[in-house]
């Protein structure tokens, strides 16, 4: 982001008239009933995600940031209807939930004016996410862009308005701040009623330190395990199509590969066989060399990048067709940086015997990096699944499934679909969900009296009851 420190009077001006404005909106639409906000979802939907539309705007957010890969990222396009498919059959306003038994109705409403944070590599379709859950709970949004793609998040949001003013409802239903850097995004956050962050740590934590409420995401360093009844070749393609998915820029991106030694040779063969190259260990050094500097921190050029470049950059070659490097790994932890979130094209790939020793290095794995995010198993041994379940510190465990297409939510399965995923406490946020309509809601609590439900104090004590006392 931009180097300046301290907003401006001038920039604090321009957000406190945008906060007005966005009130003004929030009052306008306020008693828009449900049929008219689902009507309001599907016609922002169609006009950003639409394939000429959404296609041009990921053109454009690849060739303002130079992060990315053009067809992987249109793809993405299949998060929005994932969105649409989840929300349209829900309430999203007056009562949404009864428990007669209880006594208690649920009352669902908005949150008010949203600050919602673009990260860099999903410019055109976060904010359209954002927009579709916000405006299904009748809340506004003010979007901040990342500086490296603010036209493109400009020109989304503006079309965004050109459906609001098409449907008559005011436009200012969704505003972006056009000149952003850390000072003005950090306001913004300190003037909303809530955050919605999907971006780097530091703009999560810059969210959690406004002052509002917030939701947040943690890092990723996905994790892959690969037991004695892997199908290889299924997992080998699955891999592929997770690590190349935008060159391997998302959290849950196929980051290290723990892989059984029986199936560990045919794994690794077909991985090539799916355009991984392996790297030599004199490559592995330039490599590591390349993608971090003295302190272990990413270097930015090898952030987002197709292997080929990443290749070129540490000083090796690789031939075409290549699009994924594998780096063979035997040690976890700081001092060994491939056992950390790449953001990149770029996997380890571990040997492991005894499903013990498996479970050891997922711990130091997530040591390294990554609590709180995901895991992927890739076995039929459902005792495996659910022992990497009691045992991972993260938020999600995808089976046989390509993670990066899995986990934020898709068409096989049935996590709720997102642009932002959050971490729990592992990964200090709020929520380990992934971030949705319920999310985007208040709900007010009527509790109406019941007959009385009072056990016994010996029913509720047991054993207990009656002994001795202090």
């Amino acid at each position: 982001m931009a180097t300046t420190k301290v907003i401006t009077e001038e920039q604090k001006l321009e957000l406190e008239q945008m906060l007005e404005r966005a009130r003004v909106a929030l009052g306008a639409i306020k008693d828009y009933d449900q049929q008219r906000v689902d009507k309001l979802c599907q016609a922002i939907g169609w006009a950003c995600a639409n394939e000429t539309t959404f296609s041009r705007l990921a053109a454009k957010s690849i060739e303002e940031s130079g992060l990315g890969d053009l067809p992987t990222r249109i793809a993405k396009r299949f998060k929005i209807q994932g969105i649409l498919r989840d929300i349209l059959p829900e309430k999203s306003m007056g009562i949404i939930e009864e428990d007669p038994a209880k006594g208690l109705v649920k009352y669902a409403k908005p949150v008010g004016v949203i600050a919602g944070l673009v990260p860099v590599t999903n410019a055109a379709l976060t904010e359209v996410g954002v927009g579709i859950f916000a405006i299904k709970a009748k809340n506004v949004v003010i979007f901040s862009p990342h500086p490296a793609a603010k036209q493109t998040t400009i020109e989304t949001v503006n079309i965004m308005r050109e459906v609001l003013r098409r449907e008559g409802v005011p436009e200012d239903v969704f505003q972006v701040v056009a000149r952003p850097n850390i000072p003005v995004a950090n306001h913004l956050l300190s003037i909303c009623d809530l955050t919605i962050a999907t971006g780097g740590p530091a703009m999560v934590k810059a969210a959690y330190s406004s002052g509002k409420p917030a939701y947040g995401v943690g890092a990723g360093n996905a994790t892959m395990v690969f037991d004695e009844t892997t199908n290889v070749d299924e997992a080998a393609r699955n891999t592929r199509i997770s690590k190349t998915a935008d060159n391997g820029s998302g959290c849950s991106s196929d980051g290290n590969l723990l892989v059984e030694a029986t199936v560990y040779d045919a794994f690794l063969a077909r991985l090539q066989d799916e355009g991984g190259y392996l790297v030599s260990p004199e490559e592995k050094i330039k490599l590591q060399a390349a993608m971090w500097d003295d302190e272990r921190h990413r270097t930015a050029p090898t952030i987002a990048r197709p292997a080929k470049k990443i290749a070129e950059i540490a000083g090796f070659s690789i031939p075409d067709g290549k699009t994924f490097l594998i780096v063979p790994e035997d040690h976890i932890g700081r001092d060994y940086p491939f056992s950390s979130e790449k953001l990149s094209p770029v996997l380890s790939i571990f040997k492991y015997s005894g499903w013990d020793t498996l479970l050891n290095m997922v711990t130091e794995i997530y040591k390294v990096g990554g609590r709180g995010h995901s895991v992927g198993i890739y076995s039929f041994n459902d005792d495996h699944i659910d022992q990497l379940a009691r045992l991972a510190p993260v938020s999600r465990i995808m089976v046989r499934q390509p993670q990066s297409k899995a986990n934020s939510g898709s068409f096989t399965n049935g996590m709720p679909m997102t642009s932002s995923m959050g971490c729990g406490i592992w990964g200090g946020n709020i929520t380990n969900e992934n971030v949705s309509l319920k999310h985007y809601m208040q709900t007010t609590w009527v509790s109406r009296p019941i007959p009385e439900n009072r056990p016994t104090e010996q029913a509720i004590f047991g054993e207990y009851y009656g002994t001795q006392t202090y």
